[in-house]
């Protein structure tokens, strides 16, 4: 299988042969960079008065960077085991390291990921609906509950840390168990991400066309709006609901 990365745009995808559409989600459905400039806030605002658990900070920014280390390891449980692997960088314990962890990275950003979510998503989505086409999503981190702040559902939620999968990207795991439960062929498949080293070189293993959302400031994302514009759908309000 070949790890480069074809050059795609939406007018070189054959939507007509299309029966399944696999979404990233962190860069993918919203900005990140405008939820850290929202996280930024609130962790200076609460840590600048608790300076007595500033190492907390080395906990997110160690178990950040250990995963990004990682990129295509195979990890059995690594749902578990991701939270052991920033222990030896600080006098952690996996328990802390989870709690906190799962807290500002999973819990607190969901009231803000509405907000950050970019134009066009809900659109796209429906769109897709309309054309019976499924909607499946891969991440490296577990999505369900991103999806409902977004107001977004998918037909299957795969991510790298599930029994099974045990995976980060760019091991093609994930879109290969997508591919086998919704009964598809790779080449029947579009997989839309942020990262071309990992999610284009992801789909490249897999043999799925992909597409790479560019990069804008938030107010001039328009790259959904013009994937709702080439598949040509009219949409009625009850189709957003």
């Amino acid at each position: 299988m070949s790890n480069s990365v074809t050059p795609q745009n939406e007018m070189s995808i054959d939507w007509q042969r299309l029966k399944v559409v696999i979404f990233d989600v962190d860069g993918t459905l919203y900005s990140q960079s405008r939820l850290r400039k929202k996280m930024l806030f609130s962790l200076l605002s609460y840590y600048l008065t608790r300076p007595w658990r500033l190492n907390e900070l080395l906990i997110l920014h160690h178990f950040r960077a250990d995963r990004e280390n990682r990129a295509g390891i195979y990890c059995p449980d690594m749902e578990n085991a991701q939270y052991t692997w920033c222990t030896e960088k600080g006098n952690f314990s996996a328990g802390q390291v989870k709690k906190v962890v799962q807290y500002w990275m999973f819990e607190y950003p969901l009231r803000y990921i509405a907000d950050c979510t970019y134009p066009g998503i809900r659109e796209l989505f429906a769109v897709l609906r309309r054309q019976d086409i499924k909607i499946a999503i891969y991440s490296d981190y577990q999505a369900e509950d991103k999806l409902e702040a977004m107001s977004l559902k998918a037909d299957l939620v795969v991510s790298s840390t599930d029994p099974g999968i045990d995976r980060l990207k760019p091991d093609p795991a994930g879109l290969f168990r997508i591919v086998r439960q919704l009964k598809v062929l790779p080449q029947e498949c579009l997989f839309i991400g942020d990262r071309p080293e990992l999610d284009g070189v992801c789909a490249g293993h897999a043999g799925m066309p992909c597409l790479i959302v560019e990069k804008k400031p938030f107010d001039q994302f328009d790259f959904f709006q013009k994937l709702v514009a080439r598949l040509n759908i009219p949409l009625a309000k009850s189709d957003l609901i």
